[in-house]
């Protein structure tokens, strides 16, 4: 199978990528910059698609990037990033004569309202609340295929929590302050967690990738990308604090993330939402890492 991944060098890509090769799959990446078997997202408008039968957008600027301030710009950076790369890929894969089997939009569970009791399966409804819902909401509609294309393609959606992996995501910037024993929980510690190990969301497209035994649908079919264990952030802390024998004493307030990281992007890590994997459990796909001490096991190499 030819793979078209977008935002292909990032933490995830980098890993579906390796993942997709190991099975003996040609890749292509979307990059900003050429390369060997890459494009660029400026011959993709020009030259049209490759040839493929799957493609997959994981394209976007990094929400928890500790570099960047949190203001107009970067805001306006995390929708363009997404929502721009989402359309050039879906008018790619609509313009073509032969369009690809399968088309994956990897967004986010940011969709659905922080709550201590609600839970949210994948066909929980839901309307935007705040910035990072509207942008969920943006950035799934600009993927959506015209009709008579999703007939053919199968559209899907991955929406995963927190991005669990040695080499990126959330642990990079963690990993640090709980070696050094600084490590605690964020804000109350009481608010769900809902993650999935970088090697499952590798996986799950890969699942979603495989051609369709039914005729596609025209509404794109939704996964939430999050393991089956419901945790909150006082038991992630815990379990990495074990897993690094290191202690968790150092609790960080709500207040402090607020004002470190603005409180429009705290609320990732000071609110959670409980959200249940329903449909990516019934389409049989088998998590390598479905608990927390697994998967952290396997992070920290104990």
């Amino acid at each position: 199978m030819r793979v078209l991944i977008g935002g292909g060098t990032g933490f995830v890509g980098r890993k579906l990528t390796h993942f997709l090769r190991e099975k003996g799959h040609e890749v292509t990446v979307i990059s900003r910059k050429p390369g060997p078997g890459k494009i660029t997202w400026g011959e993709l408008e020009s030259h049209g698609l490759p040839e493929c039968e799957g493609a997959v957008n994981l394209a976007g600027e990094n929400l928890m990037n500790p570099l960047r301030w949190w203001n107009e710009s970067y805001k306006k950076d995390l929708f363009s990033s997404r929502i721009d790369t989402t359309k050039a890929l879906s008018q790619a894969i609509a313009a073509s004569p032969s369009p690809p089997q399968s088309w994956v939009l990897v967004s986010g569970v940011a969709c659905y309202k922080p709550s201590l009791t609600a839970q949210y399966t994948e066909d929980s409804e839901w309307t935007p609340f705040d910035l990072l819902s509207k942008l969920v909401q943006e950035w799934e509609a600009a993927a959506v295929l015209p009709e008579n294309v999703a007939k053919t393609t199968k559209q899907f959606v991955i929406r995963p929590g927190a991005v669990l992996g040695r080499d990126g995501g959330a642990m990079k910037q963690m990993m640090l302050p709980f070696w050094l024993g600084l490590g605690g929980t964020l804000g109350s510690g009481r608010q769900p967690f809902p993650w999935i190990h970088v090697s499952d969301l590798a996986g799950l497209i890969a699942h979603s990738l495989e051609p369709p035994v039914d005729t596609p649908s025209t509404p794109p079919q939704v996964f939430n990308g999050v393991a089956p264990a419901l945790n909150t952030n006082y038991e992630f802390t815990k379990e990495l604090g074990q897993a690094l024998r290191r202690p968790t004493i150092f609790p960080v307030p709500g207040f402090v993330m607020n004002a470190l990281m603005g409180s429009e992007r705290a609320v990732v890590l000071t609110q959670g939402q409980k959200v249940i994997p329903k449909r990516t459990l019934e389409s049989g796909f088998q998590y390598k890492y479905p608990d927390l001490r697994s998967a952290l096991k396997e992070i920290v190499g104990s």
